[in-house]
């Protein structure tokens, strides 16, 4: 009646307890019916008795079979209508999963990091010493805000190289931007309703404010930054922006304008995200300060990540709230959990502590300036005059304009990936309206300099032919 497979990736245990369900549920194991006993099912299966053990078992646990004592299990008696409607379809089953994600020669995406990067050894060390000196800490649930030590780690790191002044009881462990963004709109939704986002500018934050059901404000975006007055016509009460380096055009809001969008967010009980996301990879001259830094105690949250330079894998990031917020955060979730593990935390902060951050921080601005280098050069090569190139000199991307193109960005895209090229969607960037010109997204972070070589050669005879 039932055939075991020792081939099937699928346990044993579990190949006779889905040919059990499938019986009963089809009808024909009819309610009542005795199954034979572990030990005769064990002979004839030629298997285990745990095998057989372990599949009457879930079957018992799910209501499929009950017991008598000293006679064994039965079927237990089911709404068989109800129960046809539960059998998996055998054909066409795997039809709704997702392909293999396409692999591409030239992976110009914004987000993609040094394959070689990740300082793994480094991170063993620091992980195998926290988890033997934390043993004990790692059966309890850990401190919901973070650990303390990664925010005391990241608090100092934050004065010294951001110009951020906080105390670490501000720091908040968030499991990316994303969670970040969500706990903001959270805490803000009882008395805010409308909030300004740059165009062009980044998507998720449009999409986690709106989930929250936020109005969404465009404001555009200029080489000063958010534009100004656009912001302060409109109703907007929370702005989420990125000033050190704005994404995806690249321009620095200067100090000017930083105090000016200050002062806007201090009149009226406004408030400002600034999004901090890859300050550190800047190719010339000093980082830019964090708008933070200007006013401590003003209403900005500042958010920073450890994605763009370690590992978006690991689902690190922070928030900095204004004491302003504490309490309400605070209450808001007392009875959350931190949702990123304490073992994770102590290792970077374990990481922090040793020096092995800031100095895998230099290490990659040198990797990532020679890989920018590399793309201006080949770009100046094989574009010349035909191309404009704005948000050079920092991040991983710049951003690529062409007045005089022959096709569009859909068809560029599209050529691109028939010869092996993965680009974003700048237009993706707008909220409303499109670009004049033609403009790509050119990421440059995954690729060693002869991809990124070879590729802007194939792309600049797509875009120029």
């Amino acid at each position: 009646m039932f055939i075991l497979n020792n081939n099937d990736p699928v346990p044993l245990y579990k190949q006779l307890y889905n040919q059990i369900r499938e019986l009963i549920l089809s009808g024909r194991l009819p309610a009542d019916s005795r199954l034979p006993s572990v030990r005769d099912m064990a002979v004839e299966l030629s298997a285990s008795r745990n095998t057989v053990d372990g599949a009457y078992q879930e079957l018992y646990a799910e209501g499929y079979l009950y017991s008598k004592p000293r006679s064994g299990y039965f079927v237990s008696a089911l709404d068989q209508d109800t129960a046809a409607r539960s059998l998996p379809a055998s054909a066409g089953k795997h039809d709704h999963l997702p392909g293999p994600p396409s692999c591409f020669d030239y992976d110009f995406h914004p987000a993609r990091l040094d394959p070689e990067s990740f300082p793994a050894e480094l991170w063993r060390k620091c992980f195998v010493e926290s988890l033997r000196q934390n043993s004990r800490q790692l059966v309890q649930y850990g401190d919901p805000q973070g650990d303390w030590g990664l925010r005391c780690s990241i608090q100092n790191y934050l004065e010294r190289s951001r110009g951020v002044l906080c105390d670490p009881d501000q720091i908040i462990i968030c499991s990316g931007l994303q969670q970040g963004l969500d706990i903001v709109a959270h805490l803000l939704k009882e008395s805010h309703s409308v909030v300004a986002v740059e165009n062009p500018g980044y998507h998720l934050p449009r999409s986690v404010f709106h989930n929250h059901s936020y109005s969404i404000c465009p404001v555009p975006v200029g080489t000063g930054g958010i534009d100004l007055n656009h912001l302060k016509a409109s109703s907007s009460t929370i702005a989420y922006v990125t000033p050190s380096h704005q994404l995806p055009l690249g321009y620095v809001m200067p100090v000017a304008n930083r105090l000016a969008l200050i002062e806007w967010a201090e009149s009226g009980g406004k408030y400002i995200f600034e999004d901090d996301y890859d300050s550190e990879l800047r190719y010339h001259g000093k980082p830019i300060p964090s708008l933070q830094g200007l006013r401590p105690e003003g209403n900005i949250i500042y958010s920073g990540t450890f994605s763009k330079i370690l590992s978006p894998a690991l689902r690190l990031s922070y928030l900095v709230l204004p004491y302003s917020l504490l309490a309400a955060y605070r209450r808001l979730y007392r009875d959350y959990f931190s949702p990123v593990s304490l073992l994770e935390q102590r290792t970077m902060a374990k990481f922090m502590e040793q020096g092995h951050w800031e100095r895998h921080i230099r290490r990659m601005r040198m990797l990532y300036k020679r890989k920018h280098d590399t793309l201006l050069r080949a770009v100046e090569h094989n574009f010349g005059d035909r191309a404009v190139v704005t948000g050079q000199g920092a991040g991983l991307h710049v951003v690529l304009m062409l007045p005089d193109a022959a096709h569009s960005e859909a068809e560029i895209i599209d050529r691109g990936r028939q010869k092996g090229i993965r680009l974003f969607p700048f237009s993706d960037f707008h909220v409303t309206g499109q670009p004049e010109a033609t403009t790509l997204l050119l990421g440059f972070g995954g690729m060693n300099g002869s991809e990124i070589e070879r590729g802007i050669a194939i792309l600049a005879k797509i875009c120029l032919s």
